[in-house]
């Protein structure tokens, strides 16, 4: 027997070179179809038209919102049947009346199926409209006012079950 064997020595071909490639490639193109998934997925679609402005005008908001939090109203919103239904109340003392209660409903992603529902009143606090609401997710923004002064402004985030329309 042979006492000196002898090793094939590697050899580094075109081979070796394209499966590096195609794992360094595809791990890029990979990571980033998944961030593209999560950013159209998870995108809250609030935008301003100009956000120097908005910036100038963020204390004086946030010194509204402080106000009308100070009044304790809650505003729940609900959508079923076709028909979607706010109702305004001060926790253990009752239901809050508003002159006008305006609902902006907003894809996330894209602006062709928005509308605004004007809501009429309805005794003990409720305000209703007769609108189908398509299925999937949606920005309610709700504003209720009184005698010209905004008592509840709020955007919420909702689904909207297939069975609501």
């Amino acid at each position: 027997m042979n006492a000196t064997a002898t090793r094939k020595s590697f050899v580094f071909t075109g081979w070796h070179m394209l499966a590096i490639l195609l794992a360094f490639f595809g791990t890029i193109i990979s990571v980033n179809v998944l961030m593209a998934y999560y950013a159209t997925s998870t995108w809250s679609g609030l935008v301003v038209q100009n956000t120097y402005v908005a910036s100038q005008q963020f204390n004086g908001k946030a010194e509204g919102i402080r106000a009308m939090l100070a009044t304790g109203i809650k505003g729940k919103l609900t959508v079923a049947g076709g028909e979607i239904r706010y109702n305004l109340a001060i926790p253990g003392k009752g239901p809050v009346d508003a002159d006008s209660v305006m609902a902006h409903f907003k894809r996330p992603v894209g602006e062709h199926q928005d509308f605004i529902a004007e809501l009429m009143p309805a005794g003990n606090g409720d305000h209703v409209a007769s609108h189908a609401v398509l299925p999937g997710f949606w920005i309610a923004e709700v504003i209720s006012t009184r005698q010209g002064k905004v008592i509840m402004h709020e955007a919420n985030r909702i689904f909207v079950h297939g069975e609501n329309q």
